[in-house]
């Protein structure tokens, strides 16, 4: 008998974010799968289990989540934010296709969450108020040239960025060279938001300029919003600035 399996988004990591969908799915599953600091946020009654596993390790997840729900049982895939965003939902798909045909039986569901550069946005005003995209800087799954290019074209483009995976220990170089492709394209005075940790109380939100922006500002916990030459800052004395892309962008400032 087909189980059932739920891909939850937990949001950015404040409880008061997670949404009343995604805690009702917690609530209804028996087996967790995921990475273990957003297992960690979870408050599971004895009757429930969690399993977890390496942040690089989704397929192998994915795969074990699905062979869970295969067997009958109601089981939870849990990520940070929200799961179709960089996240687990796309890696459950690929196990599906790749898989046995009796896991497209499943009863598949997928939980939105706030995903960290809405976070981010949120706590600054609306860098995101006209046309954006999200890229992620880790080369794990793509190769570095390609993440390039596309940082031209969509700079090039007049979107604001918001970069995801900014930078690790295995890969501490390449937000710097990111700021170096988009200084080419863009003015210095374009805003840069570093969000780290939005919403929890590590928060760390601090805006600068391309032409200062510091890459060791950033961690993987920090979501970086690029604005394009449109976006604004608006100081407000010793109130927090707020930054924000006009609706009305039309491609130059």
């Amino acid at each position: 008998m087909s189980g059932r399996l739920t891909v939850i988004g937990l949001g950015p990591g404040n409880a008061d974010q997670v949404t009343p969908q995604a805690a009702t799915a917690v609530a209804e599953a028996s087996f967790f799968y995921g990475y273990k600091p957003y297992l960690d946020r979870l408050e599971l009654r004895p009757d429930q289990t969690r399993i977890a596993s390496d942040n690089r390790e989704e397929l192998a997840r994915s795969n074990e989540a699905l062979a869970k729900a295969a067997g009958g049982h109601n089981v939870a895939v849990v990520s940070g934010g929200d799961p179709g965003v960089f996240a687990m939902a796309a890696a459950v798909c690929e196990a599906i296709e790749a898989g046995p045909e009796e896991w497209r039986a499943i009863d598949i569901s997928v939980v939105p969450g706030v995903t960290a550069m809405l976070a981010v946005a949120a706590r600054i005003g609306a860098p995101l108020g006209h046309d954006f995209c999200a890229i992620s800087l880790s080369d794990n799954l793509k190769p570095w040239e390609l993440i390039e290019l596309r940082l031209l074209a969509a700079a090039g483009a007049g979107l604001v960025i918001a970069l995801y995976n900014p930078i690790s220990k295995a890969r501490p170089w390449q937000l710097g060279r990111a700021f170096q492709c988009l200084k080419a394209v863009l003015p210095g005075t374009t805003p840069v938001i570093f969000g780290r940790a939005a919403g929890r109380p590590d928060e760390r939100i601090e805006v600068s300029l391309l032409a200062d922006a510091d890459a060791a500002k950033a961690d993987m916990a920090t979501c970086i919003i690029i604005g394009s030459p449109e976006t604004r800052i608006i100081k407000r004395g010793e109130k927090p600035a707020l930054v924000y892309t006009p609706r009305s962008a039309t491609g130059s400032k």
